[in-house]
């Protein structure tokens, strides 16, 4: 009768046993993680991240102080519109030239009419030499005059424009200084970068930050991937893109299936991880492969799940 019941109990853990290990692979639900750190220094002076809460990607969830990177913008600014009030209006300065030289072409033809007329008085004997001769030495004198005022404005044209370039030149660079300082004040926003739930909060509002202070973690557990193992006779079996079973265990109510693809298998083989169990099976080499599986909410990261090729 003992034995009947040995051998009965011996019977039922063996159909246990492999009923329980009758799966190809297993491994641990994986997601890739992201962690947001603060990219300015200052106050967190607003922050609206909670672990659990699901966040939209390009949303804004906080900010740091940045009024002295504002400030300094906007002296930046006010310089570059200080540059105009600097620069001369070349206009402004030749007018007064013009003017003169306007008045000597007038004189000139005043003195060209005026030799025109005393030459026939010359020829008539109604007038002398000297007289022609005073009016040459005139014309000569206004051609001269002329000939510098209107040197004179092209070299007045030359400078006023040589000065301007020079003035204006500190444009350029003051608007890199801007944009800098506009940069800084950016940053000074928290942008969430992706969809997904924050894993972990590390800051609070009112606390100082630093640049590259962690602030939160956050995952998109829409789909995770369950990282597992296999051994090298099992790798010909699989490929990138294939559909394979993945379930869980759900204690009394057994195991819940999924579909899932591989994703991912690795190149390199490995030394099995300290999780298996046995000395043995941890002296093997093994390659990882990645199931991708689409979350129904039920799958959580690092929970255990087995893969059916």
């Amino acid at each position: 009768m003992k034995k009947i019941i040995i051998s009965s109990v011996f019977a039922l853990l063996t159909s246990a046993c492999q009923q329980k290990d009758n799966f190809d692979a297993s491994g641990n639900f994986e997601a890739d993680e992201v962690i947001v750190s603060a990219q300015q220094n200052g106050e967190l002076i607003t922050y609206s991240v909670q672990e659990g809460s699901q966040l939209q990607a390009g949303s804004k969830v906080g900010q740091i102080d940045v009024k002295i990177a504002a400030l300094q913008k906007e002296q930046a600014e006010a310089s570059i519109g200080a540059l105009s009030q600097k620069t001369n209006n070349v206009d402004e300065q030749n007018l007064l030239i013009k003017k003169q030289l306007a008045v000597q072409e007038a004189q000139l033809a005043q003195q060209l009419r005026e030799r025109t007329r005393t030459a026939n008085l010359l020829k008539a004997d109604a007038a002398t030499r000297k007289q022609l001769d005073d009016i040459d030495a005139t014309i000569d004198q206004l051609k001269k005059q002329i000939e510098a005022t209107r040197q004179q404005l092209s070299v007045n044209n030359s400078n006023v424009n040589t000065q301007n370039r020079s003035i204006l030149s500190e444009k350029a660079p003051l608007e890199k200084t801007a944009a800098q300082f506009q940069e800084q004040i950016n940053k000074g926003q928290i942008i969430n970068p992706i969809d997904g739930v924050v894993l972990v909060n590390y800051a609070l509002q009112g606390e100082m930050q630093t640049i590259g202070k962690p602030l939160y973690k956050i995952a998109n557990t829409n789909t995770l991937d369950l990282r597992a193992y296999i051994t090298g006779t099992q790798l010909p079996q699989i490929k990138i893109g294939q559909i394979v079973k993945v379930r869980i265990d759900q204690g009394k109510k057994g195991f819940k299936e999924y579909q899932g693809t591989i994703r991912w298998i690795s190149d390199k083989s490995e030394f099995s991880p300290k999780s298996i169990q046995t000395k043995d099976e941890r002296a093997n080499l093994v390659y990882a492969i990645k199931v991708r599986v689409k979350n129904d909410g039920y799958l959580k990261i690092g929970m255990y799940g087995e893969v059916v090729f």
